[in-house]
C-alpha cells in the first residue's frame, strides 16, 4: 500500500490530533491557532482529494478501500463542509473552554464519514461506523446544557443500538459467505440462503441509516439539532450523511436479484421522505424543523440508492444531490447561528427588512431545500427522479413530486415571517440584533453558491460521469 492514496484521510486524522494536542499547550485566549490548524488540514485534504480525483479506480489497504469518483467527491464535499461548520463554530465558541476538543472530533468524525464512504470491505465498513459516530456523541452534548446532555444520551443509546444491529449483519453475511470483501460477497451472496442475505443486509442498512438520519434510524436527528449548539447541529445534518448515503449505495450495488432490493430501497425512501415532511410542518424552533427536514432530505437521497446497478445515472445523480444538499443545507444553519437567540421561527419576522442579504440567503436555502429551480437541490431531485424513471419506479418520482410539495408549506412557515408585516423586530436591548460576522458571510456565499452550482449543474455532472 502507498500511503499516498490515502492521503486526505490522513491529513484529516493527523490534523485532529494536531489539534488536539496543541490546544493542551495553548492558553484559552489563544485556542484560535486550534482553528488554523484544522482549517489547513481540511484545505490540504480537499487539495489532495481534487488533485487524485481524475486518476483510475484504485483499491489500497489489500482491495478493503475504493479510491474512485464517489470517494473523491466524498473527500471533497466532507471536508468542505467541515470547513464551513468551523467558520459558524468560530462566532459561537471562540474563548470557549472546549474550542480544541470542537474541532477536534469535527476532523476525527469527518475522517470516519470518508472512509465510511470508500469502505470496500464489512470490517472497514465497521470500523469507519465507530469513527464517525462516536465523536458525534461527544459533540453534542459538550455545550453542556441539559437540552444538549439529554440529545447526547439519546443519540448515543440510539447509536449503540443500531452499531450492534449493523455488527450483527455483517457477522450474517460473513457467516454465510465467509467474506467480509464487497466484490467477493457480489459473487456469493447470489447462491446463499435467502432468509439469511435478507436480514443480513437489512440490518446492516439499519445502521447505516442511522448514520444518515434516515427511518427507522432518524429519532435522534431532531432532538440534536435542536438541543447541540448551531454548528454542531449544521455538522450532524450535513456531513455524516455523505459517508453514509455512499456507503449505502455500495452495498445495494452489489447486491443478487434473489429478493426485491429495490422495492425495499424504495419504501424506505417513501417513509422516511413522508415522515420527516410531517413531522416538519408543526415545528415551531426553526433547527428542529431543519432536523426533520434533515430525515425527509435522507428519503430522496435514497431514491436513486433504489435504481444502484440499473441506471448509468444513478450514482452520479446521488454525488450530485450530496453536493447540493450540503450547501444548501449549510446556508440554512448559517443564518440560525447568525442569529442564535433566536428559536422560534416568529422571531425572525422583519429580518429580510433589517438584514436584507440573510433575508435573501435564508429564502434561497429554504427555497432550494423544496427543490426550487435553478438551486442545487433542484437539480439533484430532477435527475434522481428522472433515474427512478428510467430504472422503472414510476411511483417513487410521483412520491418525490408530492413530498416535495408538501415540504413547501412548511419551509413557508419560516419565509413567512422574514418579510411578514405585523409584530415588531426581533431586538435586544441595545436595538437591532447584529448578525455573527461568519455566520452572516457564510450563509449568503452558500446560497450564491447553490444557485451556482445549480445553473452549472450540467458541467458538474460531466465530471461526476
Amino acid at each position: 500500500m502507498q500511503p499516498m492514496q490515502l492521503l486526505p484521510e490522513i491529513l484529516l486524522f493527523v490534523g485532529g490530533l494536531a489539534v488536539l494536542i496543541t490546544g493542551s499547550f495553548q492558553p484559552r485566549q489563544r485556542q484560535w491557532v486550534t482553528r488554523i490548524i484544522a482549517a489547513a488540514a481540511l484545505l490540504s485534504a480537499m487539495v489532495a482529494a481534487g488533485i487524485a480525483l481524475p486518476g483510475p479506480t484504485q483499491f489500497p489497504m489489500n482491495g478493503t478501500f475504493t479510491i474512485d469518483v464517489a470517494t473523491g467527491v466524498a473527500r471533497i464535499v466532507a471536508a468542505f463542509g467541515t470547513l464551513v461548520v468551523l467558520a459558524l463554530a468560530s462566532d459561537g465558541i471562540a474563548g470557549s473552554v472546549r474550542e480544541s476538543e470542537t474541532y477536534a472530533l469535527l476532523l476525527f468524525s469527518t475522517t470516519g464519514t470518508v472512509v465510511l464512504a470508500g469502505a470496500n470491505d464489512l470490517l472497514v465498513l465497521a470500523v469507519a461506523f465507530l469513527l464517525a459516530s462516536i465523536p458525534l456523541y461527544g459533540l453534542i452534548g459538550i455545550a453542556g446544557t441539559s437540552e444538549g446532555a439529554e440529545a447526547s444520551m439519546k443519540t448515543y443509546l440510539l447509536g449503540s443500538l443500531f452499531g450492534i444491529v449493523l455488527l450483527v449483519g455483517i457477522i450474517l453475511l460473513y457467516g454465510i459467505s465467509a467474506t467480509s470483501s464487497y466484490p467477493e460477497l457480489a459473487q456469493r451472496l447470489g447462491a446463499a440462503p435467502t432468509g439469511a442475505v435478507a436480514a443480513g443486509v437489512v440490518a446492516v442498512l439499519a445502521g447505516l441509516l442511522f448514520k444518515a438520519g434516515g427511518v427507522p434510524g432518524h429519532f435522534w436527528v431532531p432532538d440534536a439539532a435542536q438541543g447541540a449548539g448551531g454548528a454542531v447541529a449544521a455538522f450532524l445534518t450535513t456531513v455524516p450523511k455523505i459517508g453514509a448515503m455512499i456507503a449505502i449505495y455500495r452495498i445495494v450495488d452489489l447486491l443478487p436479484d434473489t429478493l426485491a432490493w429495490p422495492l425495499l430501497v424504495a419504501v424506505l425512501a417513501t417513509a422516511s421522505m413522508t415522515l420527516g415532511n410531517l413531522a416538519a410542518y408543526w415545528q415551531k424552533d426553526p433547527r428542529r424543523l431543519l432536523g426533520w427536514s434533515t430525515v425527509s432530505q435522507v428519503g430522496y437521497m435514497l431514491v436513486p440508492v433504489s435504481v444502484a446497478g440499473m441506471v448509468d445515472s444513478a450514482l452520479p445523480a446521488l454525488l450530485l444531490y450530496l453536493a447540493g444538499y450540503t450547501v444548501t443545507n449549510l446556508a440554512a444553519f448559517a443564518v440560525s447561528t447568525a442569529f442564535p437567540d433566536r428559536r422560534t421561527l416568529d422571531s425572525y419576522r422583519g429580518t429580510g427588512r433589517s438584514h436584507p442579504w440573510l433575508g435573501a440567503a435564508l429564502i434561497v436555502a429554504l427555497l432550494g431545500l423544496v427543490g426550487t429551480p435553478p438551486t442545487a437541490v433542484f437539480a439533484g431531485k430532477l435527475i434522481t427522479t428522472a433515474a427512478a424513471w428510467d430504472g422503472g419506479l414510476a411511483w417513487l418520482a410521483v412520491v418525490v413530486f408530492i413530498n416535495s410539495l408538501i415540504s413547501l408549506f412548511y419551509y413557508l412557515r419560516w419565509i413567512s415571517p422574514v418579510y411578514g408585516s405585523g409584530g415588531s423586530i426581533h431586538t435586544s436591548a441595545s436595538g437591532a440584533v447584529t448578525p455573527a460576522r461568519w455566520s452572516a458571510i457564510s450563509s449568503v456565499t452558500l446560497a450564491a453558491l447553490s444557485v451556482v452550482m445549480g445553473a452549472g449543474a450540467g458541467l458538474i455532472l460531466g465530471v461526476l460521469g
